[in-house]
């Protein structure tokens, strides 16, 4: 009887749902459209929002009556009964400060206003795209509170969040869609490459600091979530297009253009598409430094000149040993090499801008099919995104990705309760090259390094000996003249011989002649959810959820050491959250545990626990506490790569990786007489565990050029091989509504263990690393090791490890929006950040917190300052900082820019037409140490909204 009865309710809430219809449009007070206003049901989850006409269809089981609230971002929100189905609801907003009363999903996967979020959140949404005086709306990011963005290139921007990050931001996601936007070979996010048109974008939501609990693994210092509009909400045909100039001290004035259309359709109540593409092209900034980059200060004057935008000069040797060599093939006399000092002598580089066209592109493509069975809220998608660009991007090397290609599908089965979305991400490098690498090996094509050194020895003694005109013994200019002899005939940009060769170069992807990348690596991605809202009533809002991941890595061998095949690993997750309100709904409890698991290291639990209270008889104070843990995977490139980047080779610590990575070096005459071979074979492995640390080899290098070889400065590297890194995060914050005023403020404090670092080690090609094999060389007894490192018979690696130091980062934010002179719009936020760490227990790690310690941004603006007229101002300043990075380290001045745009609507042609610039007065600045100076960006702008 029971189970009859049972039956007979379900059976009745199946035919019974989705009964109630309600329709309306949204207005402002002039009477205009509001979209992308929230209609939701008051107490539920259950909701919509209105297409770019203020339109609005909501379909709902809940039992009649029950009231609509609806709000949107600058407006007071307003509550609607609703008695009837198919009853009509018109709604007018009134104008006012409401940042806070915005619906966001991140920061609990459920749909909860910015000022009950039980952590700090950032939302840009409709609105704040359209007034940026940004370039662009991924731009205008820039100007939240707590974000920077590091500028590689002028369509490759990385977003950070709480340091500790470079352009290969790895401790940073960001998701479209629901669809890791990482590039699977790269482990980073490429900006907008294969993001979003700002036509089709619903809102973005941020997440600084880690969301491991609910996101899985990297979700670390911070989570970008970008949503895209339905074509059931906003249909129709819209566009932009926008062109203006780049400009910029060292590249001169260029112009840029960049246009999309989006295109959707509802065609009926059940099947719905759409489809979106833009393009945009300009020119990069370009990169000319000359500086330096291991002595400050030196010009090309000095023979072992390494300058930081100058490639191929980052060859070098000791032209002592190469007069040695010289003198024992017979080609020189004996004796000669006395004459010969023991002096670093590098190759004449190439500077960058021959090198690169510096093209800046992207092309970007989507469609999406939607289809409702039941035309309910129950929802199929297929989502497509294509994305092709050309940009710069540093690394460990300077890097021109040409026609760079990213993909991704999605399957996603939803409704309001759960999803179910599978997704695959695919990579191709197209025609993408390491400009170091180009370079040094087309300074080899046109003639070896043996060759060069040669030449170079013998007109260096020429000009000692006081031949060629000069006075004997005159160094500096027996350098200079060696090495223009050394270098007639060189390969002179512009010229045919000159672009043949770089064409030959950058289409080989070995690196031993070559600098092209070839890549075309895979992730697939699975991820579910269940909200249990709906059958738990008001006791608790439970939801369960997973993921699953699989990396295929397919370079060739010339990224990872994937020689014989593609290398493929695995990780999984689970987690369940429960949020409970008590108190008159003003005390909020948020619960979040997750369980990950990958192929290759042990699991990992990540909790995280929340506090919520809201005070005051308005309800208009809201204080937060939290507490959360967060965990990052080590990258593929940790575990994987073997790749020669010039200075040194970096290879990932995956124990089947250490064997797989070999090497065969040609030794010193000195090296192979102590040996008996020519050549030695060495392995990814030695760099782990047979090595010095190059701090110390540094050291020991210093001494011996003084004149005091002290061997007791050299200390054995102790390498382990990297695992997963942890993070514990503290958080308390405070949002409140003061009549026009809002104030969101926040104070946060992480701990990190096995911090996932770099360190850079020396092995030796021969000798005991304890120095205990001494042999006589004809000066007395020498350990081989130290031979080794005399005669250059070593190599460079830097490995992957977790530093065995505690570090701790920690910061404040606070932002204050307002209403001012009537219906001005002004806001101000401040963000400190710092970290700290015990550099003398572990002296050769590296930080990266690249962070300036203070920020300060500002707007300053009005969306009708009169009758379909409007203006945005923005101001920020950065405080100095250091950079560290692989590339080169140095100081980052401080820097203020200031950014404008003024609009004018014209409804009768449904187009915003707009004006503005980035930089204004052109005070060129830069975020990365080797990056061009950003220079100013002016630009017109013509958008259409049907």
């Amino acid at each position: 009887m029971r189970i009859s009865i049972f039956t007979l309710c379900l059976l009745w809430g199946f035919f019974s749902y989705a009964q109630t219809t309600v329709s309306g449009k949204v207005t402002d007070e002039n009477g205009m459209p509001v979209s992308d206003a929230n209609v939701v049901i008051a107490g539920k989850t259950i909701g919509t929002v209105t297409d770019t006409g203020g339109m609005f269809v909501l379909e709902t089981s809940e039992n009649l009556p029950f009231t609509l609230k609806v709000s949107s971002i600058g407006y007071a929100p307003v509550s609607v009964t609703v008695t009837s189905s198919g009853q009509e609801v018109n709604v007018r907003l009134q104008e006012q400060e409401t940042l806070l009363n915005e619906i966001v999903i991140s920061a609990s996967r459920t749909p909860e206003r910015i000022f009950e979020s039980p952590v700090t959140v950032e939302r840009f949404g409709i609105r704040e795209i359209r007034n940026t005086s940004s370039a662009t709306f991924y731009d205008g990011l820039e100007n939240l509170k707590g974000v920077d963005i590091n500028t590689s290139s002028l369509t490759f921007k990385s977003v950070n969040t709480r340091g500790f990050a470079t352009f290969a931001n790895t401790r940073f996601v960001q998701l479209v869609d629901g669809m890791d936007n990482t590039s699977p070979a790269l482990n980073f996010v490429l900006g907008n490459l294969v993001g979003m048109s700002e036509l089709d974008v619903h809102s973005v939501e941020l997440l600084p600091g880690a969301s491991s609990a609910l996101y899985g693994a990297n979700a670390f210092n911070g989570i970008l979530f970008m949503t895209s509009k339905s074509p059931f909400d906003d249909q129709g045909i819209s566009a932009y297009a926008k062109s203006g100039i780049t400009s910029q001290e060292a590249a001169g004035d260029h112009t840029f253009y960049d246009f999309g259309i989006r295109m959707a359709h509802a065609f009926s109540d059940k099947f719905a598409g759409k489809a979106n593409f833009s393009y945009l092209r300009g020119t990069d900034w370009y990169a000319v430094s000359e500086e330096d980059v291991l002595n400050p200060g030196a010009t090309r004057a000095d023979p072992d000149y390494d300058g930081m935008n100058i490639y191929g000069d980052e060859v070098s040797t000791n032209i002592k040993g190469v007069a040695n060599s010289m003198v024992a093939q017979g080609l020189l006399p004996d004796g000669a090499q006395n004459l010969v000092p023991d002096q670093i002598v590098s190759r004449t580089g190439y500077a960058e801008r021959n090198l690169t066209d510096y093209k800046a592109e992207s092309v970007k493509a989507d469609f999406a099919l939607h289809y409702r069975p039941f035309a309910d809220d129950f929802e199929i998608i297929y989502n497509g995104r294509l994305g092709r660009g050309s940009t710069v991007y540093q690394g460990a090397n300077r890097y021109a990705l040409r026609d760079f290609f990213i993909q991704q599908h999605k399957l996603e089965f939803r409704n309001d309760n759960f999803f179910v979305r599978g997704y695959i991400t695919a990579e191709k490098a197209g025609d993408s090259y390491d400009m170091r690498f180009t370079g040094i090996n087309m300074n080899r094509l046109w003639k070896p390094d043996e060759q060069w050194y040669g030449e170079y020895v013998g007109a260096y003694l020429t000009a000692l000996q006081g031949g060629a005109g000069f006075a004997p013994g005159d160094e500096t200019a027996s350098h200079a003249f060696a090495r223009q002899v050394a270098d007639m005939g060189r390969l002179e940009p512009g010229t045919p011989e000159f672009k043949n060769a770089f064409r030959q170069v950058t289409g080989s992807p070995d690196l031993a002649n070559g600098s092209k990348f070839q890549d075309n690596t895979k992730l697939r991605h699975i991820d579910v959810n269940y909200n249990f809202s709906h059958l738990t009533g008001s006791f608790a809002d439970i939801q369960v959820g997973g993921s699953f991941r699989e990396y295929v890595l397919n370079s060739s061998g010339t990224i990872f050491t994937d020689y014989e095949g593609p290398i493929s690993y695995s990780e999984y997750g689970a987690y369940t959250q429960v949020q409970k309100k008590f108190m008159d709904e003003r005390f909020k409890f948020t619960g979040s545990l997750r369980y990950d698991k990958s192929q290759l290291f042990d699991g990992f639990v990540s909790p995280r626990f929340s506090l919520g209270y809201t005070a005051g008889q308005d309800r208009n104070h809201n204080f937060r506490a939290s507490f959360q843990t967060g965990f990052r995977n080590p990258t593929t490139q940790d575990l994987f790569i073997g790749l020669d980047v010039g200075r040194a080779i970096l290879v990932g610590s995956a124990e089947e990786n250490l064997d797989r990575y070999v090497r065969t070096y040609d030794l010193s005459d000195t090296g192979a007489a102590l040996t008996g071979s020519p050549t030695m074979e060495v392995s990814g492995r030695q760099a782990y565990e047979r090595a010095f640390s190059a701090r110390s080899v540094q050291a020991f290098t210093a001494s011996a050029e003084a004149g005091a070889p002290d061997p007791s400065l050299l200390a054995v590297a102790d390498v382990e091989k990297v695992k997963p890194e942890k993070i514990t995060a503290f958080e308390v914050g405070y949002r409140g509504q003061l009549e026009n005023i809002t104030i969101d403020a926040s104070v946060y404090y992480n701990q990190y263990k096995d911090f996932i670092a770099n360190e850079t080690v020396v092995v030796p090609f021969y000798g005991a690393l304890d120095l205990s094999d001494p042999v006589d060389p004809g000066t007395g007894p020498v350990p081989m090791a130290l031979i080794a490192l005399s005669q250059g018979d070593f190599q460079a690696y830097q490995t992957y490890t977790n530093s065995s130091v505690d570090i701790n980062s920690y910061g404040a934010t606070v932002g204050v929006d307002a209403r001012v002179f009537g219906n001005y719009d002004f806001g101000i936020n401040y963000t400190y950040a710092d970290f700290d760490f015990d550099e003398d227990k572990d002296p050769d790690f590296r930080p990266g917190f690249n962070t300036p310690k203070h920020k300060v941004k500002a707007s300053f603006g009005n969306t009708d300052l009169f009758e379909n007229f409007g203006f945005q101002v923005n101001w920020r300043w950065s405080d100095a900082f250091f950079w560290q990075a692989s590339f080169a380290d140095g100081d980052v001045p401080a820097f203020s820019v200031f950014d404008a745009q003024f609009n004018y609507r014209v409804p009768s042609l449904k187009s915003t037409f707009k004006i503005g610039a980035a930089n204004i007065g052109g005070s060129e600045y830069f975020t990365a140490v080797g990056t061009g100076l950003v220079g100013s960006q002016y630009y017109v702008s013509w958008v259409v909204n049907p």
